[in-house]
């Protein structure tokens, strides 16, 4: 593993929380293709670069794009 999967993995993720809107944790390495060390790093690049926040519900921690973040999804896949 090196940075540069970290980031295609950071960009993946950030395609699927904009189409999914937020995604359990628990979840992230099915969403990037069961590779969960690897999905957990691309959560802490978008998190470093202020993309994601978290939310908990219950005793259930998940991951969502910031509003912004949601926005320029929005924009760039023209929904």
């Amino acid at each position: 593993m090196d940075i540069n999967s970290i980031g295609e993995a950071a960009g993946k993720l950030w395609m699927v929380l904009g189409a999914q809107k937020r995604v359990a944790i628990g979840s992230l390495g099915k969403a990037l293709g069961g590779d969960i060390a690897l999905a957990h790093q691309a959560v802490g690049w978008l998190a470093r670069e202020s993309k994601v926040e978290f939310e908990t519900q219950g005793r259930q921690l998940f991951v969502k794009l910031t509003d912004s973040e949601a926005e320029e999804f929005r924009k760039s896949s023209g929904r």
